[in-house]
């Protein structure tokens, strides 16, 4: 999956996350982590978001996340979401 533009999923309400998915300046993936459970679970949130791109086929992305303390679920979900939306992917391949 080849990222065009720039994709938004999430809010800033608790227990969720706003994720922005954007072509990169520079060849590769970059990861900007916000988030109040960062010392907790920031690897954790990183190990997710490598998983889902990798799974996504995504090598060049600038991934940046506002995280409130959302699940892995819903991490994986919004930033699906966003990189199907920068991509330009109007509906989602399922997987099974």
């Amino acid at each position: 999956m080849k990222i065009t533009k720039k994709g938004i999923a999430g809010t800033l309400e608790s227990s969720d996350v706003l994720i922005t998915v954007s072509p990169p300046t520079d060849p590769g993936i970059k990861i900007e982590l916000e988030s109040i459970v960062k010392k907790q679970f920031g690897n954790r949130i990183i190990a997710v978001v490598n998983e889902v791109l990798e799974g996504l086929g995504i090598q060049d992305v600038h991934v940046s996340l506002q995280d409130k303390g959302a699940l892995d679920c819903t991490v994986r979900a919004r930033l699906e979401a966003a990189a199907y939306r920068a991509a330009g992917i109007s509906q989602m391949r399922w997987r099974r």
